[in-house]
């Protein structure tokens, strides 16, 4: 079957390679290689000047009003991107975490139907999360929300997103948590939604050798990778390393993407701060941080987590919260923990596997498996490839 002829769609040009933490330049970049891409373009029309003036608010009102605005004005934001896509021949529209982009577009099904909607291109959607899933999720409650949204906003969002996903040909999602949950909320057709894991947010650093196991002269070495110290459950690392030092274990913690408040710094944390991988030297001192750990310790509050891919990369086994999206499998990738898990639970998974070093090489050992075999982008874009042919073919047969 020749190349496949993509129009890709987000809010935001796969160009920047930071925003949505890289995931938007690695799902490009992963289909560009398999696909003919062009970028459709991420300006309103004659809505522009509205989306230049909220560029110029603050990061937190811009994440609040970005998309809101987009759905008020999508009429308009829509009518040039569908004489775009009206003037050339395009398989499919592929759009990455902004659903809002979809709206009023001139791609995929008919609303509330199986059937395709002939002379349109097919519809395809990925992003860790939805708005509304996210919101009512675990990860969204602990945050809080308004009177005015939970009553005005909320419901209006709803009405959208149903609008929208129920145009979808293909929902990619990299959990089963938010396949699950947008197939019950969304009443999606039957074959829309697929769990497709997405990768790590780094290059292949290929098979890393087993750090020497803890004992008088070698400490354990816990690791956070993170830009919020809270909302990646710092804290919680934190004290987890404080109880395994009372165990008498020489337990250490390094940080990388933040520094954490004073009274969560003593001798035995080592702070990176923020590294940018895209520069040789920093991505070395992130490499050779994932290299000497032991654990990825993130009990956080998050839909997917690409740190816990990067940890796989490196052979190294994640300790989490059973929480949303989180891509780390029971003795696979490392051990999701029950939400309520305190610092003493923790502890008690890293005395285990201190007691059995062949099992902890074990673990390490299918964490990079996972990696080769799922957790890689090669691995989601080849399998996306195949469901958008597999689509295409149904729809023309």
């Amino acid at each position: 079957m020749a190349r496949l002829k993509i129009a890709y769609l987000c809010d935001i040009s796969p160009e920047h390679v930071h925003p949505y933490s890289g995931g938007n330049a690695r799902i490009f970049n992963a289909l560009s290689a398999r696909a003919d891409l062009t970028v459709l373009p991420q300006n309103w029309g004659r809505a522009e000047p509205v989306r230049r003036a909220i560029y110029r608010m603050s990061d937190a009102a811009q994440l609040r009003l970005r998309w809101r605005a987009h759905l008020a004005l999508a009429r308009i934001i829509a009518a040039p991107l569908n004489r775009q896509l009206a003037s050339d021949r395009y398989d499919a529209v592929f759009c990455a975490y902004s659903f809002q982009s979809m709206s009023r577009l001139a791609a995929g099904k008919r609303p509330h139907g199986e059937e395709p909607h002939p002379g349109r291109p097919l519809l395809v959607f990925t992003s860790d999360a939805t708005p509304t899933v996210y919101k009512r999720s675990e990860i969204g409650q602990s945050f809080g929300s308004s009177w005015v949204a939970r009553t005005l906003l909320d419901p209006l969002t709803l009405r959208a997103e149903r609008r929208i996903f129920n145009t979808l040909d293909l929902m990619l999602c990299p959990s089963a948590w938010l396949k699950r949950e947008a197939e019950t909320l969304y009443n999606l057709a039957p074959g829309t939604a697929h769990v497709l894991p997405w990768g790590a947010n780094v290059d292949d650093p290929g098979p890393q050798p087993v750090p020497p196991p803890p004992g008088p002269d070698a400490p354990l070495h816990l690791l956070v990778i993170g830009r919020d110290w809270f909302a990646k459950g710092g804290p919680l690392a934190f004290d987890t390393m404080q109880n395994l030092r009372a165990r008498g274990l020489d337990a250490r913690l390094t940080v990388i993407g933040t520094t954490p408040p004073e009274f969560h710094i003593n001798e035995h944390v080592t702070v990176l701060g923020h590294l940018d991988k895209s520069n040789p030297d920093e991505a070395a001192r992130f490499h050779a941080a994932l290299a000497q750990a032991h654990f990825l310790v993130q009990p956080s509050f998050e839909s997917y987590g690409f740190a816990f891919c990067e940890a796989a990369a490196h052979g190294l086994p994640s300790l989490c919260l059973d929480i949303g999206g989180v891509p780390v499998s029971e003795g696979v990738t490392g051990h999701p923990l029950p939400a309520g898990s305190g610092p003493g639970d923790f502890a008690d998974v890293v005395m285990r596997h201190v007691a059995d070093p062949a099992g902890y090489a074990r673990l390490r050992a299918a964490a990079r498996d996972a990696f080769e075999t799922t957790l890689n982008w090669e691995a989601w874009a080849s399998r996306t490839i195949e469901l958008i042919e597999a689509r295409l073919s149904r729809n023309t047969a």
